[in-house]
């Protein structure tokens, strides 16, 4: 079953039709049982007893039916990689290595990471920009999970966490947004800051510490204490819906003030896609994203999109040795890489131009 969760397509055009701009919403829980310390501080033991406890406790949960359940230390370290190159489980997880675990829903929208920085780590992910879908079920997950162990919870702090920052809700809601008309007109870095002032932030593709490859940001809530978990959605979803017209202000800027200059990019970006024989994943997102950007200004075709969603994932470094069936050096990754691009790419019309 896990070579199914392995090569399943966590692309954000899987299901509903996304957003162009919104690749995919997630609201992730932090959770701790109220008899256990933090796992930080605990003993191997207690993380072990914690874990049992957690992995009971799932099997009459209804939304996880059907679920698959599996602790971290079973898992090669490619597997725990592309676990978090598919957005289901955080690096810090992946680096445990004695009593943690996973449980991961049957649909693959819902994760339970066991063990993390807290005890239950839930999260639910979906295409799109959908916060209302989202908080239905994490709410509801949380609640049947919650009949099943007992939260550490304070009447005046809220939810108790391992890190200050999660106190009060728990929760983190984000979206991960694809804006290169923001990055090419070098707009970005004022948006990041007027975001950050509004309380949200704003981190690369996997997070805290990650690079902004290919213009895809996750832009999350900050603050969880003193304010509720709707408050939260619907100021972080008006933000965002203005994020959303300031980057389709930008695409028809750049296309009015310098639309051959866009062409040229985009003619380059397919040009390379079809001919390269090496190409690092930086470079590759790059691309990409010029890639799903002309397919929204209807330079290319839609499906071009969904392939560039694919992509943004399965070129990733783990993505590229499960492919390839073993462990990869950087070098070889780099072709093997590039020999899927010019797969997926060989068909790829250029960008048709009257002057």
């Amino acid at each position: 079953m896990f070579n199914d969760i392995l090569n399943d397509d966590f692309s954000s055009t899987k299901g509903p039709k996304a957003i162009p701009v919104t690749l995919s919403t997630r609201i992730r829980l932090a959770r701790n049982l109220r008899e256990f310390p933090f796992p930080g501080r605990a003993e191997t033991s207690q993380r072990r007893a914690v874990l049992t406890k957690c992995m009971e406790a799932m099997h009459d949960i209804k939304d996880l039916d059907s679920s698959y359940a599996v602790e971290v230390d079973d898992l090669s370290e490619l597997e725990r990689q592309i676990l978090v190159e598919k957005h289901l489980i955080s690096r810090e997880l992946s680096d445990v290595d004695e009593a943690s675990g996973i449980i991961l829903s049957k649909d693959r929208n819902c994760c339970i990471m066991i063990n993390e920085e807290d005890h239950l780590r839930i999260q639910v992910l979906q295409p799109g920009l959908n916060f209302s879908k989202v908080w239905k079920r994490v709410d509801a997950l949380d609640s049947n999970i919650e009949s099943e162990v007992s939260y550490a919870y304070d009447g005046d702090l809220g939810f108790l966490t391992a890190c200050p920052t999660n106190l009060g809700t728990g929760m983190r809601a984000s979206v991960m947004m694809h804006l290169p008309g923001l990055v090419m007109s070098k707009n970005m870095d004022k948006v990041v800051n007027a975001v950050n002032q509004l309380g949200f932030a704003v981190r690369g593709l996997f997070g805290e510490g990650s690079d902004a490859s290919g213009s895809i940001f996750q832009i999350s809530n900050q603050q969880t204490l003193g304010e509720s978990e709707g408050a939260i959605i619907e100021r972080l979803d008006k933000t965002l819906q203005n994020l959303v017209r300031q980057e389709e202000f930008a695409r028809k800027k750049l296309l009015q003030d310098d639309g051959r200059r866009l062409i040229d990019k985009v003619s380059r970006a397919i040009g390379s896609l079809k001919s390269c024989h090496l190409i690092q994943s930086a470079e590759a997102m790059d691309l990409l994203s010029l890639i799903r950007l002309a397919a929204d200004f209807k330079m290319l075709p839609d499906s071009y999109r969904s392939t560039a969603d694919r992509m943004f994932i399965e070129i990733q470094p783990g993505h590229v040795q499960l492919a390839a069936g073993k462990p990869v050096e950087p070098d070889d990754r780099d072709y093997l890489r590039a020999s899927l691009l010019r797969q997926k790419f060989a068909k790829a019309p250029f960008v048709k131009t009257d002057g």
